[in-house]
């Protein structure tokens, strides 16, 4: 997990990877779980009174969650997230040993760091090492909160978390780790307590670390039940996994596991597949439970970029590193195609014409193959490359979204770019990362509505005035709707000069989005409208998973 050059919790660089056997993936279904959800909640979007997948405006209707884009190229609607990873204390906490005001300060500076970057989502790992960020009874605090596996911070980080980034009407996907136990191997600095102490026979020890073992279904469980549990509890609107499945592999060590096949391997030729089932079983299971559990809420996982090469495998990418599918048993193309996923998040940690991994070549495949089952994609971006000097490039990263958006434009949707990690934002090497967000991130996006997750039938605001204030334009409008159907945010759009109504469709017209305070009355001052210019604005509804109503009618300055 931390080899160099790759930080903790990034892919490792590309690697030469031997042939292995092939075994065929399955393809997707004439009817996916994607396909059965899809269906079964076009009967509530069907109920709702003035809401549609995506957007009430017409074209955009027709292409659910399709990101509109402008001259400029700004999108509408496209994910813009950063991982927020607290491992070994890499982004947050910063240290050990802050107090719970410390905390919660640092939290809250990475909050607004997305936001003062528009960016509109955040992936905030709550389980790094079968621990919690929670009051869990399942497992104990995370050593990374205070220093000391148990110990209580004062606070409950979770619930902090969720209220504040909805505050800043961020989306908020918690990041679980399933496997990894501890970032060491000696099961006696855990706490007697602890679920591995308790079941020795569930962990082993590997490349320095202690894991789960995938093959155990009772400690699958015990996964499930943990990661269930915060779902249960928190408004989380996603759940996130990374590329840590199987361990990455280790030169001279052999997964100990042996044993666990042979008590629990028969009908597999080969203790490989059998691995690979066992992490597909994992995930089918747990998407099963999260929708069964909140079906709104997301699943997405974030595998490292590359499944199989084409010389090994014909359906692979064109490209010549490690591969997911054989080193950590991760059949990354099954998942996709079987529609257990919301998102798939590939870790395209390369830059341009890099020989053995191209991300002009890794793209593509990706959004190719998530187009096949309508899985969003999002493109996990290397920004700590740029921060280490891997990239030389000032203009890679612009350059990334530009293709992004250009490969999304030619039909194979990419839903937008998550960023690798959080305290390199604020850096900003070379002005590698200003340069992107100047180029993309001029104006506020929508995150992508998802057509298999349930819509909620949300009403058109009521704007009932715009009238300037020595802090800007004061705007005050009516979720007029009953409170079972209330709006979960709404988008506010501004046009200069007199119209009778604004294109929504232009993301250049969108000004903020604003999470809902619960009231029919909603408030929101736009600072950044200059005195004495004529302006019209026009507000939309939207729900939790980012539908949106049609706009109200305009009221002008």
């Amino acid at each position: 997990m931390n080899r160099h050059p790759r930080p903790l919790d990034g892919p490792a660089a590309p690697a030469a990877s031997p042939r292995g056997s092939l075994r065929p993936a399955a393809g997707a279904s004439s009817l996916d779980r994607r396909g059965f959800l899809t269906l079964a909640t076009a009967g509530v979007a069907g109920s709702a009174l003035s809401v549609t997948i995506g957007s009430m405006t017409p074209a955009a209707a027709a292409t659910p969650g399709a990101a509109t884009s402008s001259p400029t190229g700004a999108r509408k609607r496209e994910l813009r997230a950063m991982w927020i990873a607290s491992v070994v204390n890499i982004d947050w906490p910063s240290r050990t040993g802050l107090s719970a005001d410390q905390l919660k300060a640092e939290l809250l500076h990475w909050f607004d760091v997305a936001v003062q970057h528009r960016l509109n989502a955040v992936f905030v790992q709550v389980r790094p090492t079968a621990d919690a960020f929670w009051p869990s009874p399942l497992e104990p605090w995370s050593q990374y909160l205070t220093g000391r596996q148990g110990g209580d911070p004062g606070f409950d980080p979770l619930a902090f978390m969720v209220e504040q980034a909805h505050a800043r009407n961020l989306e908020i996907h918690g990041w679980y780790n399933p496997y990894r136990v501890s970032m060491q191997a000696d099961p006696a600095q855990l706490l007697p307590t602890h679920p591995a102490r308790q079941h020795p026979e569930w962990v082993w020890a590997y490349g320095g670390k202690l894991y789960f073992d995938p093959g155990i279904p009772a400690a699958r469980e015990h996964i499930y039940a943990a990661i269930l549990h915060s779902i249960e509890h928190y408004d989380l609107d996603g759940v996130h996994f990374d590329d840590y499945f199987y361990p990455y592999p280790v030169a001279g060590q052999t997964l100990p596991d042996a044993g666990t096949y042979a008590a629990h391997g028969a009908g597999f030729a080969t203790i490989e597949e059998w691995r690979r089932h066992n992490v597909d079983t994992f995930v089918r299971t747990i998407s099963e439970r999260i929708k069964d559990t909140k079906p709104w809420v997301k699943f997405g996982i974030s595998p490292f970029g590359i499944w199989r090469n084409k010389g090994t495998d014909p359906r692979g990418s064109d490209t010549n590193g490690s591969q997911s599918y054989d080193a950590q048993f991760a059949d990354t193309r099954r998942w996709v195609l079987e529609g257990w996923l919301d998102y798939i998040n590939p870790q395209v940690y390369w830059q341009f014409g890099l020989a053995v991994a191209d991300y002009l070549k890794l793209v593509p495949w990706w959004a190719e193959l998530a187009a096949q089952s309508g899985t969003h994609v999002y493109i996990g971006e290397a920004l700590y490359k740029v921060t280490s000097g891997v990239f030389t490039d000032p203009a890679e990263l612009t350059k990334h979204v530009a293709y992004c958006h250009e490969v999304d434009a030619a039909g194979t949707p990419v839903h937008g770019n998550v960023w690798y990690s959080a305290v390199h934002v604020p850096q900003d090497v070379n002005g590698a990362f200003s340069r992107m967000a100047a180029d993309h991130y001029a104006h506020p996006a929508l995150v992508p509505a998802m057509g298999h997750l349930p819509a909620t039938g949300v009403r058109v605001p009521v704007l009932a005035s715009a009238k300037p204030t020595g802090d800007g334009t004061a705007l005050h409008w009516n979720d007029a709707g009953p409170r079972r159907t209330a709006a979960t945010s709404f988008a506010v759009y501004r046009a200069e000069g007199r119209h009778g109504a604004i294109d929504v469709a232009d993301p250049t017209h969108l000004m903020a989005t604003v999470r809902s305070t619960g009231a029919v009355e909603q408030r929101w001052t736009d600072t950044t409208a200059a005195p004495g210019t004529a302006y019209t604005y026009a507000v939309t509804a939207l729900d939790r998973v980012w539908n949106e109503t049609a706009p109200s009618r305009v009221r002008h300055t």
